[in-house]
Protein backbone atom coordinates (compact mmCIF):
# COMPACT_ATOMS: atom_id res chain seq x y z
CA UNK A 1 0.00 0.00 0.00
CA UNK A 2 2.71 2.22 0.83
CA UNK A 3 4.49 1.84 -2.54
CA UNK A 4 1.04 2.81 -4.19
CA UNK A 5 1.22 5.84 -1.97
CA UNK A 6 3.84 7.32 -3.26
CA UNK A 7 3.80 6.06 -7.21
CA UNK A 8 0.88 7.75 -7.31
CA UNK A 9 1.86 11.68 -6.20
CA UNK A 10 4.45 11.20 -8.73
CA UNK A 11 1.89 9.68 -11.75
CA UNK A 12 -0.18 12.52 -10.95
CA UNK A 13 2.51 15.32 -11.43
CA UNK A 14 3.55 13.44 -14.63
CA UNK A 15 0.31 13.87 -16.11
CA UNK A 16 -0.43 17.33 -15.12
CA UNK A 17 2.87 18.26 -16.03
CA UNK A 18 1.77 16.72 -19.75
CA UNK A 19 -1.22 18.37 -20.16
CA UNK A 20 -0.53 21.91 -18.63
CA UNK A 21 -1.04 24.82 -20.81
CA UNK A 22 2.25 26.78 -22.06
CA UNK A 23 -0.46 29.58 -22.28
CA UNK A 24 1.05 31.78 -20.08
CA UNK A 25 0.74 35.92 -20.02
CA UNK A 26 1.90 39.01 -18.54
CA UNK A 27 0.34 41.31 -16.36
CA UNK A 28 -0.12 43.91 -19.52
CA UNK A 29 -1.54 40.87 -21.12
CA UNK A 30 1.61 40.03 -23.54
CA UNK A 31 2.01 36.10 -24.42
CA UNK A 32 5.04 35.25 -22.32
CA UNK A 33 7.51 32.79 -24.84
CA UNK A 34 7.14 29.31 -24.22
CA UNK A 35 9.79 27.37 -24.47
CA UNK A 36 8.48 25.88 -27.80
CA UNK A 37 12.02 23.80 -28.56
CA UNK A 38 11.44 21.28 -27.13
CA UNK A 39 7.67 20.59 -28.93
CA UNK A 40 6.58 18.70 -31.69
CA UNK A 41 7.89 19.99 -34.86
CA UNK A 42 5.50 20.51 -37.50
CA UNK A 43 7.38 21.66 -40.77
CA UNK A 44 9.68 24.14 -42.45
CA UNK A 45 9.04 26.35 -45.33
CA UNK A 46 11.42 28.47 -47.14
CA UNK A 47 10.32 31.69 -48.29
CA UNK A 48 6.98 31.47 -47.62
CA UNK A 49 4.93 34.16 -49.04
CA UNK A 50 1.62 35.89 -48.98
CA UNK A 51 -0.49 36.77 -52.18
CA UNK A 52 0.71 40.16 -53.77
CA UNK A 53 4.27 40.01 -51.60
CA UNK A 54 6.95 39.25 -54.45
CA UNK A 55 9.19 36.57 -53.46
CA UNK A 56 12.13 37.83 -51.00
CA UNK A 57 16.10 37.53 -52.28
CA UNK A 58 17.15 36.17 -49.15
CA UNK A 59 14.02 33.87 -47.98
CA UNK A 60 13.70 32.98 -44.47
CA UNK A 61 12.96 28.92 -43.20
CA UNK A 62 9.70 29.42 -41.23
CA UNK A 63 9.85 26.59 -38.58
CA UNK A 64 6.84 25.48 -36.84
CA UNK A 65 6.21 23.84 -33.57
CA UNK A 66 3.20 23.58 -31.31
CA UNK A 67 2.84 21.94 -27.78
CA UNK A 68 3.25 18.11 -27.09
CA UNK A 69 -0.74 18.28 -25.63
CA UNK A 70 -2.30 20.27 -28.32
CA UNK A 71 -0.82 17.71 -31.16
CA UNK A 72 -1.70 14.86 -29.36
CA UNK A 73 -5.40 16.44 -29.07
CA UNK A 74 -5.31 16.80 -32.88
CA UNK A 75 -3.80 13.50 -33.60
CA UNK A 76 -7.24 12.17 -31.52
CA UNK A 77 -10.00 14.71 -33.09
CA UNK A 78 -8.38 16.59 -36.52
CA UNK A 79 -9.11 19.87 -34.25
CA UNK A 80 -7.29 21.98 -32.34
CA UNK A 81 -7.80 22.16 -28.61
CA UNK A 82 -8.39 25.21 -26.61
CA UNK A 83 -5.10 26.86 -25.43
CA UNK A 84 -3.73 25.63 -28.73
CA UNK A 85 -0.29 27.86 -29.33
CA UNK A 86 1.17 27.28 -32.48
CA UNK A 87 5.06 29.02 -32.84
CA UNK A 88 6.77 29.81 -35.73
CA UNK A 89 10.04 30.21 -35.50
CA UNK A 90 11.55 32.61 -38.72
CA UNK A 91 15.49 31.92 -39.39
CA UNK A 92 18.12 33.64 -41.95
CA UNK A 93 18.94 31.34 -45.29
CA UNK A 94 22.19 31.37 -46.37
CA UNK A 95 24.02 29.25 -49.33
CA UNK A 96 27.28 28.22 -49.78
CA UNK A 97 28.39 27.59 -46.06
CA UNK A 98 30.61 25.15 -45.21
CA UNK A 99 30.50 22.18 -47.70
CA UNK A 100 27.39 23.32 -48.96
CA UNK A 101 27.54 25.30 -52.38
CA UNK A 102 24.14 25.11 -53.82
CA UNK A 103 21.31 24.66 -51.07
CA UNK A 104 20.16 26.90 -48.44
CA UNK A 105 20.86 26.10 -44.84
CA UNK A 106 19.29 27.97 -41.65
CA UNK A 107 21.29 30.04 -39.65
CA UNK A 108 20.26 32.73 -36.86
CA UNK A 109 16.79 33.64 -35.95
CA UNK A 110 15.30 36.78 -37.35
CA UNK A 111 11.57 36.40 -35.34
CA UNK A 112 9.33 34.49 -33.49
CA UNK A 113 5.22 34.82 -34.02
CA UNK A 114 2.74 32.61 -32.04
CA UNK A 115 -0.95 31.48 -33.15
CA UNK A 116 -2.92 31.17 -30.08
CA UNK A 117 -6.60 29.73 -29.85
CA UNK A 118 -7.39 31.52 -26.50
CA UNK A 119 -11.99 31.26 -26.16
CA UNK A 120 -10.98 33.31 -23.20
CA UNK A 121 -9.88 35.99 -25.29
CA UNK A 122 -11.90 35.88 -28.15
CA UNK A 123 -10.47 33.10 -30.23
CA UNK A 124 -7.76 32.95 -32.45
CA UNK A 125 -4.97 35.49 -32.17
CA UNK A 126 -1.48 36.34 -33.57
CA UNK A 127 1.36 37.27 -31.20
CA UNK A 128 4.83 39.10 -32.48
CA UNK A 129 8.13 38.83 -30.56
CA UNK A 130 10.73 41.11 -31.01
CA UNK A 131 14.24 39.77 -31.56
CA UNK A 132 15.50 38.42 -28.51
CA UNK A 133 11.80 39.51 -26.65
CA UNK A 134 10.09 37.10 -24.00
CA UNK A 135 6.56 38.73 -24.12
CA UNK A 136 4.89 38.75 -27.93
CA UNK A 137 2.36 41.87 -28.24
CA UNK A 138 -1.17 40.98 -29.70
CA UNK A 139 -1.28 41.80 -33.18
CA UNK A 140 -3.98 43.51 -34.03
CA UNK A 141 -7.16 41.91 -35.28
CA UNK A 142 -7.10 44.62 -38.58
CA UNK A 143 -3.83 43.26 -39.93
CA UNK A 144 -4.34 40.83 -43.00
CA UNK A 145 -3.01 37.65 -41.32
CA UNK A 146 -6.34 37.11 -39.93
CA UNK A 147 -8.83 37.37 -42.54
CA UNK A 148 -5.94 34.97 -44.70
CA UNK A 149 -5.58 32.36 -42.24
CA UNK A 150 -9.78 32.33 -41.96
CA UNK A 151 -9.86 32.20 -45.47
CA UNK A 152 -7.15 30.05 -46.73
CA UNK A 153 -6.44 28.22 -43.16
CA UNK A 154 -7.43 23.86 -43.89
CA UNK A 155 -8.34 23.26 -40.39
CA UNK A 156 -9.77 26.34 -38.26
CA UNK A 157 -7.41 29.04 -38.55
CA UNK A 158 -4.23 27.11 -39.38
CA UNK A 159 -2.02 26.38 -42.38
CA UNK A 160 -2.78 22.49 -41.72
CA UNK A 161 -2.09 22.05 -45.46
CA UNK A 162 1.30 22.44 -44.95
CA UNK A 163 1.97 20.57 -41.99
CA UNK A 164 2.22 17.10 -44.01
CA UNK A 165 2.29 15.03 -41.07
CA UNK A 166 -1.44 16.53 -39.99
CA UNK A 167 -2.89 16.35 -43.40
CA UNK A 168 -4.56 12.92 -43.49
CA UNK A 169 -5.38 12.89 -39.47
CA UNK A 170 -7.81 16.15 -40.19
CA UNK A 171 -9.08 14.44 -43.57
CA UNK A 172 -10.07 11.35 -41.75
CA UNK A 173 -11.08 13.25 -39.50
CA UNK A 174 -13.98 15.63 -41.10
CA UNK A 175 -12.23 18.91 -41.02
CA UNK A 176 -9.82 19.28 -43.45
CA UNK A 177 -11.08 22.17 -45.84
CA UNK A 178 -9.77 21.83 -49.53
CA UNK A 179 -8.67 24.94 -51.44
CA UNK A 180 -7.63 28.39 -51.62
CA UNK A 181 -10.47 31.08 -51.31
Amino acid sequence: MKRIALVSPLLSLALLAESASPLQYSKEGNLLMPDYREWVFLSSGLGMTYPNERPPTNPFFDNVFVDSAAYKAFLKSGAWPDKTVLVVELRNSETKVSINKDGRVQTNVAGTEAHVKDASRGGWAFYGFPKGATEGNLIPKTENCYSCHQQNGAVDTTFVQFYPTLIETAKSKGTFKDGEK
